[in-house]
């Protein structure tokens, strides 16, 4: 007989995961999720991502505010879960919760453990320059991340990958080596493996201010945050007093000057940074759609010579 599952995940991560759950022999009986969130121009309450699938295949969502609170755990625990899978949920599970299941609690963490631990493993590998990543699938205990291993997969960071080409990739991977664990799992096939905590580095949770480009780094280093920061969110700064936000760029080699200066603009819009050449290509003025950075420049006027990042006056 299979066990009656609990899924805890929220973001768009995740819904790859439960999909694919949903479609094996180990569907949810209930998806614990996070409270609706105000978002968009009229701040409206939206639903997170995984509420929508769950909703839509008809399983119980419970959102709780704290699921640390006994009511909570009281709410969780009349389903009687006996297989608890985490992916992406944001909150970290109390030893209440822990407890609940016969079968334990796994998660589904985009990164190749302990490297990564914390809520955006995928963008922090792309800002060290990593060339490789993965997905782990893990037995949760009480900490973040430190849970012992039970399967791992490896999968390569392109040159030009951003965060969503990324996270596209490890959400199918994950989903996958998640399918292929759990029976292995139920029938003690597996010797977890304790994380060398050593080897250990932390990924904490962005912030929208993370995305200010500073002038001052080599042009390398801020390629990689353009692509560790996109969709969310976005590399940005200052041109004229609005804000820019650039969406591809490359690095170049070109002369020195003052960091932020636009010295060249025609099929990129070349800006100078602490080592090299920032070469924007795509990029995107506040309010306005995201363009090609030649079809920007056909619509500015004396761009060689501003300083990003400088406000007018």
């Amino acid at each position: 007989m299979n066990p009656r599952v609990a899924f805890f995940g929220s973001p768009d991560f995740a819904v790859a995961t439960l999909e694919a759950l949903i479609d094996s022999p180990y569907r949810p009986i209930v998806v614990v999720t996070q409270p609706d969130r105000p978002a968009g121009r009229g701040r409206s309450l939206q639903p997170p991502p995984v509420k929508v699938v769950a909703e839509r295949a008809g399983i119980a969502v419970l959102q709780p505010a704290r699921l640390r609170d006994a009511e909570a755990v009281a709410e969780l625990g009349a389903f009687r879960p006996e297989l608890q899978i985490i992916v992406a949920y944001g909150q970290i599970l109390p030893k209440a919760v822990l407890d609940i299941p016969q079968h334990g609690t796994i998660n589904v963490h985009a990164s190749l453990l302990p490297r990564w631990r914390g809520a955006s493993p995928v963008q922090a590998a792309i800002l060290a320059g990593d060339v490789e990543t993965g997905v782990t699938i893990m037995s949760v205990d009480e900490g973040e991340d430190t849970g012992a291993i039970l399967a791992s997969r490896p999968e390569p960071i392109r040159s030009d990958d951003d965060a969503g080409s990324l996270s596209e990739r490890l959400e199918a991977a994950g989903a996958s080596l998640l399918l292929e664990t759990i029976p292995r799992w139920l029938a003690g096939e597996i010797t977890p493996i304790a994380q060398d905590d050593s080897f250990a580095t932390r990924a904490p949770r962005i912030k929208k201010a993370a995305g200010q480009i500073a002038w001052g780094q080599p042009a390398e280093e801020i390629v990689r945050q353009v692509r560790a920061f996109s969709p969310w969110p976005g590399a940005f700064s200052e041109l004229r007093g609005s804000v820019l936000r650039v969406w591809r760029a490359s690095a170049k080699r070109g002369e020195r000057s003052a960091p932020g200066t636009i010295v060249a603009a025609g099929d990129t819009i070349d800006v100078a940074t602490g080592h090299g050449l920032l070469a924007i290509e795509v990029l995107q003025r506040a309010g306005k759609r995201a363009m090609p950075a030649a079809e920007f420049v056909h619509g500015e006027r004396d761009l060689v010579g501003q300083r990003l990042g400088v406000p007018d006056g």
